[in-house]
């Protein structure tokens, strides 16, 4: 059974998917991952199974779904005053929430969700948004010339994940300053 994707719920279903995640975070904090099961997740959050296995499938899509919300930015990127300072200060920023622990398992979680849920384009859309916010605003400031949105997600954030999922040796503050700068050297910057 394939879930539907998950759209910004309102009413009834906001507050079912709330009280679900949070039930998933408490419960894994208490029990452990392992522990976690779909009856288990609905008593906690007074609902039913069939409700958790309408909305999300199965338990891996909901692990998914909760995933994606803890990896959503909490904030804007830092506004450093330049397109230099603020795209290394935020390719640093990604480094270091993304190589945690926690982040990784979240982005693996992530990652494990069917293609139709959408939840690895959701986590690719934030990382996408703050960008266009860091290109904005250089925009605004008058800088030129900038490499595009696609430019960054290819030469800064896919190889940052690639790194922090596959190949974590290497990763370093450096290494995120020096995609950075290169992505801005290859944009005449």
């Amino acid at each position: 059974m394939s879930p539907k994707p998950m759209a910004r719920p309102g009413g009834r279903s906001a507050r079912v998917q709330a009280s679900v995640h949070a039930a998933v975070r408490e419960l894994e904090a208490e029990r452990g991952r392992a522990a976690l099961t779909v009856p288990l997740i609905a008593a906690r959050a007074g609902v039913t199974p069939s409700t958790v296995y309408r909305r999300w499938g199965d338990l891996q899509e909901l692990l998914s779904d909760v995933a994606v919300e803890r990896l959503r930015p909490e904030a804007d990127p830092d506004d450093h005053g330049d397109l230099r300072a603020d795209l290394t200060a935020w390719a640093e920023h990604f480094l270091e929430e993304m190589s945690s622990t926690p982040g990784r398992a979240y982005l693996r979680d992530a990652l494990l969700g069917t293609p139709e849920s959408g939840n690895a384009s959701r986590c690719s859309d934030y990382a996408a948004d703050q960008v266009d916010l860091i290109l904005g605003r250089a925009a605004e400031r008058g800088e030129e010339p900038l490499p595009g949105r696609e430019a960054v997600m290819d030469h800064v954030v896919a190889p940052l994940l690639y790194r922090i999922l596959f190949r974590t040796e290497g990763l370093s503050p450096e290494y995120a300053r020096g995609l950075a700068d290169a992505v801005l050297k290859d944009a005449g910057r």
